[in-house]
């Protein structure tokens, strides 16, 4: 069987003028087929297009405990941006995990040579900021 249909991945592209990107709303693979590169080629065909849609950035956001996850994107090249508080809802029953942090991680395309749009005004914001930014 294809490995493929083993993984989830949802990704759009949004946002105006130099905020113009896409961004990965989700990654998932299966733990039988993790370690074999389906996450970096997703990634890579969500940067390629894109590109092609002359978007300045790829950006994602994963929890601050997600230590796996941050160094595979770091590894792909992403970098963190900036830190949501309280990004991820935990719930009200006894219990039920706290509400955790998020990191906003990003990588520059080639519309942005320099790397301007990685370089956030605050380096830590509440989730009621990010919503009103979109």
């Amino acid at each position: 069987k294809c490995p493929c249909s083993k993984q989830w991945y949802q990704r759009r592209v949004r946002g105006q003028g130099e905020n113009w990107h896409g961004h990965v709303t989700t990654l998932t693979v299966s733990a039988q087929f993790r370690r074999v590169g389906l996450a970096r080629t997703l990634m890579r065909q969500l940067e390629q297009i894109s590109d092609n849609q002359k978007c300045f950035f790829v950006d994602l956001f994963v929890r601050i405990s997600n230590n796996v996850a941050i160094g595979m994107y770091k590894n792909f090249g992403y970098s963190v941006y900036r830190q949501i508080v309280e990004y991820y809802a935990g719930g009200s029953a006894p219990h039920s995990p706290p509400d955790e942090d998020a990191f906003d991680m990003r990588k520059a395309l080639s519309r942005d040579p320099e790397g301007k749009t990685l370089i956030a005004k605050k380096k830590v914001i509440r989730t009621e900021e990010l919503f009103s930014s979109l």
